[in-house]
């Protein structure tokens, strides 16, 4: 009688959906990607946040354990992960998810990479030899990494085909209409010129018109020396540039300072997913880049 009821009961229980694919992310915006398309098919993870550098992270037993469990594995590429990704992939030693293998995909491969350079000399700093690998900064990179991501999806799920088939339909047509809009909102900002403290922002510049006047970086990827940012106070004390921008995870004291020494408004914008309060998707992301470029660019 008692495994009767047990047995009753059980088969009350609210079903727990469990999801077809494990998908590591490199990158947050790489994860929200893969979730605008995969729905509740599949189960997404990104190995950064917002808040870290992407080029720095360490190879934690807990990532390693991701990657052991992992069915699809999406990174920038370009070198962007080379400090850590090697070793996390040797320690996880998952077969699926190596680079050749199906379940490995390199989003930057999809997309026109921009600076480019044989030289290897790490003299010169953070450089990549293969291109910029700040793919995310610019939506149309996102669209066109959607639909290889969705192929590869349909490939190692092929039960669920039609649901990922769907999904990237109706992703690319909002994204698309979003497309639109911030291109309207952002027209103004054409022509206008930006210091940025690391090269991340190659791509919005592109898209968005946005002349890159300076770096605060003096050497790529080192932090900002007192020199150069007395070199650009010079070179800016009157004028030259509409805002100073860096992302969340850099240090705030070099472009504020070079900010109350220029009168150029110093921004943060959101470099991927979750790098402001209202950056929580890739819709908020970009509604908040241009909302912020925008305001930035009122300021006088």
């Amino acid at each position: 009688m008692t495994r009767t009821i047990c047995v009753f009961l059980f088969a009350l229980m609210p079903v727990i959906a469990v999801a077809d694919l494990e998908i590591f992310a490199c990158e947050p915006e790489w994860a929200a990607l893969a979730k605008e398309i995969g729905g509740s098919h599949v189960n997404t993870f990104s190995a950064t946040t917002a808040l870290q550098d992407p080029h720095y992270i360490q190879a934690r037993p807990s990532l390693i354990a991701k990657v052991r469990r992992a069915n699809l594995l999406i990174c920038s590429g370009a070198q962007l992960e080379i400090g850590w990704l090697p070793a996390l992939l040797q320690k996880a030693n998952n077969r699926k998810v190596l680079p050749g293998s199906n379940g490995y995909m390199e989003a930057s491969a999809y997309v026109v990479r921009v600076d480019a350079t044989g030289n290897v000399d790490r003299a010169q700093g953070d450089i990549h030899p293969e291109g910029n690998p700040h793919i995310q900064t610019d939506p149309h990179n996102i669209a066109a990494v959607a639909k290889p991501l969705a192929e590869r999806l349909m490939s190692l799920d092929p039960e669920n085909a039609a649901a990922y088939a769907a999904g990237l339909e109706d992703f690319l047509g909002r994204w698309h209409d979003a497309i639109e809009t911030w291109e309207a909102q952002a027209r103004i900002l054409r022509g206008a010129r930006g210091i940025t403290h690391h090269k991340s922002w190659v791509y919005l510049e592109r898209w968005l018109g946005i002349e890159e006047a300076a770096n605060l970086e003096a050497i790529p990827g080192l932090p900002p020396t007192a020199t150069h940012l007395s070199r650009l106070t010079k070179q800016f004390e009157q004028g030259g540039a509409d805002f100073i921008i860096r992302s969340p995870y850099q240090d705030a004291r070099p472009s504020e300072w070079l900010s109350e020494r220029t009168g150029i408004p110093a921004i943060v914008l959101p470099l991927t997913v979750g790098g402001t309060e209202r950056a929580q998707d890739l819709f908020s992301l970009y509604d908040d880049i241009v909302d912020r470029l925008l305001t930035a660019s009122k300021h006088e």
